[in-house]
């Protein structure tokens, strides 16, 4: 246990809990693949599971990376990627992969890799660590509105602006998820309730432009309105996929058909991401699906006592501002797999398949982890106020 701890700082029931989730989803991920192979002809169910373990490992190599950068450090860091992240998603936008015909451009392809990167999670994570920053550097004043709109909102809704016609559920996420972490720190709860109107009036400023003007953005609201419509109706792509995850559910009982014996993973076109929490329901039963339900809550309570223990308000936002998303992203995957939320594209974390949201999820939990792994000697240097070359300049 010494030698583990010389190399792995930070809570070791952290490391624990996401060590079993990415072993565990080996099982899922195997089973489902079949899909991949058998139905759409898309390579080999070993050729998926060994892409998947490649990702872990890259995800678990930014982890250890990750915790290892002291923590104070992503303060500066976030002014410095955030100019950088826009950049990504206006490139995205742009260029970005097209899915389905339906100018969803999220993805834009890593070079000599073959794999697709969704610059929309990587802003998620940036953006928590910026607004954890303004927070932190403000805690002892009175903010205001007027204060806070060019260094904290405008950045936050330009970012959230760009991600918004390609990804309408990920920036509602976002947004309600900023909003909750101002309220934690301290936000005056009257000026969050006119951020919400402000949002409200750009958002329908925005389906109004897309509706007067739809060769801008082909199909964007119409995709949008047809998943509201659909979120009960078993004759759409989205309301089939729902229905065969619910039989998958039902037909799990409590112990499950046992791994690798899912019928409806060939029925299931995201059986392996978005849908792979019905796939294990129908495997393992109720007993699976409450123990990943547990991991999860059992991680959240880490993340709530790495919060608590926090040397500076800054690693006690930090760690919320990254950590909430995780829970929140494996709340709603599961939500979605038994009918109870729309169809949104949110994979279950470090369980799916997928590299980007898998390696974005991994560089969360290295932020968490460098923060319990401060014993806070490191804050006589720390000042909340310092610019972001000097920080930079002082971590080289």
């Amino acid at each position: 246990m010494r030698n583990l701890q010389t190399y792995l700082k930070g809570d070791l029931t952290i490391w624990a809990l996401i060590l079993g989730l990415a072993i565990f989803s080996f099982m899922p991920v195997y089973s489902a693949s079949t899909n991949l192979v058998y139905v759409a002809h898309n390579g080999t169910t070993s050729g998926h599971l060994f892409k998947h373990f490649m990702l872990l490992v890259l995800g678990f190599v930014i982890i250890y990376t990750t915790h290892k950068i002291p923590y104070k450090y992503f303060s500066a860091g976030s002014v410095m990627l955030l100019p950088l992240v826009m950049g990504l998603l206006l490139f995205t936008l742009l260029k970005g992969k097209t899915i389905g015909g339906a100018n969803a451009s999220r993805w834009i392809q890593i070079p000599f890799v073959g794999v697709g990167f969704q610059t929309s999670t990587l802003a998620g994570v940036v953006l928590m660590m910026y607004v954890s920053r303004f927070l932190a550097r403000h805690k002892n004043k009175v903010i205001t509105f007027k204060e806070s709109l060019v260094q904290l909102w405008l950045p936050v809704a330009l970012t959230l602006i760009l991600i918004l016609p390609a990804n309408f559920s990920t920036t509602a996420i976002l947004f309600f998820l900023i909003l909750l972490l101002t309220f934690i720190g301290g936000y005056p709860l009257k000026q969050i309730m006119y951020i919400i109107g402000i949002g409200a009036f750009v958002l329908t400023l925005f389906i109004l432009t897309v509706m007067a003007f739809p060769k801008l953005m082909p199909n964007r609201v119409d995709t949008w309105k047809s998943r509201l419509e659909n979120f009960s109706s078993e004759t759409s792509q989205e309301g089939y996929q729902v229905e065969k995850a619910k039989i998958a559910i039902a037909t799990g009982s409590l112990r499950g058909r046992g791994p690798g014996k899912s019928i409806q993973k060939n029925f299931l076109p995201q059986s392996s991401s978005d849908f792979i929490f019905a796939i294990i329901v129908e495997e393992y039963g109720l007993i699976g699906a409450v123990l990943v339900l547990l991991t999860y809550l059992l991680l959240f309570f880490r993340f709530v006592v790495v919060a608590r223990k926090a040397p500076s308000i800054f690693g006690m936002l930090l760690v919320i501002g990254v950590g909430l998303p995780i829970i929140f992203q494996a709340m709603i995957n599961m939500g979605v797999a038994v009918n109870i939320f729309p169809v949104t594209g949110q994979t279950l974390p470090l369980i799916s398949s997928g590299g980007t949201s898998i390696w974005m999820t991994c560089f969360a939990i290295g932020i968490i982890l460098s923060v319990s792994a401060s014993d806070g000697k490191e804050l006589s240097n720390l000042n909340e106020e310092e610019n972001p070359l000097d920080v930079l300049q002082q971590a080289l």
